[in-house]
């Protein structure tokens, strides 16, 4: 699997290399495509008060732009395994204290909350079966570092089969909805309802 997330790296990194800091930057077709998913993601967030997040898979940061919009007050960790990722972010926010990047899983707070955007999408050669047990890993990761919720997505099942990729991963929604409610919480959210190839779970701790 190291192999692999080093594969899945360089993968972004000549993304963020050829596109700069842009939707195109993150693998996102159209700035209102990643929107669309910032939206159903902090959907998580309960209230205005003020409230840490972890953002896992991060990229550069666009999140932090999109949560300005609504809020004020808050904590943000970008955890990115792309150096290249976390460097274009550490410039970018080099003068807001309320930012900071990490590549390190041991150096993630607890936070309010964490949300992963597309983490989850970039299989490349790796078999769809052994995709999906590291995905399922990573979310008992994300929910371990959380104290009032978390939320993630990914390309669906769903899909129209003429649009799937063989380097996409397409999970079942109702298989992590379903591990979601068993292991992490009664109050879990499915969100399948926003016209786009992909869902949304939504886990309330």
């Amino acid at each position: 699997m190291q192999e692999l997330l080093r594969d899945v790296e360089a993968y972004f990194e000549d993304k963020i290399k050829t596109h700069g800091a842009t939707h195109y930057g993150v693998d996102f077709t159209t700035p209102s495509a990643q929107t669309n998913r910032f939206e159903q993601l902090v959907k998580v967030v309960d209230g205005d008060e003020a409230f840490s997040i972890n953002d896992y898979g991060s990229g550069y940061g666009a999140l932090v732009e999109f949560l300005a919009t609504r809020w004020t007050d808050f904590a943000y960790c970008g955890f990115d395994i792309s150096k290249a990722m976390r460097t274009v972010g550490e410039s970018l926010y080099a003068s807001d204290t309320r930012i900071r990047f990490t590549g390190d899983y041991a150096e993630l707070d607890m936070a309010d909350y964490t949300v992963a955007s597309g983490t989850f999408n970039i299989k490349l050669d790796c078999d769809s079966d052994t995709w999906q047990r590291y995905v399922v890993e990573e979310v008992g990761r994300m929910a371990a570092v959380s104290k009032k919720g978390f939320a993630f997505n990914m390309l669906t099942s769903y899909s129209d089969p003429e649009h799937m990729r063989d380097d996409l991963y397409y999970g079942d929604p109702l298989l992590y909805f379903d591990h979601c409610k068993r292991k992490f919480s009664r109050n879990v959210a499915l969100l399948h309802d926003y016209n786009g190839f992909d869902f949304t779970i939504i886990v309330r701790l």
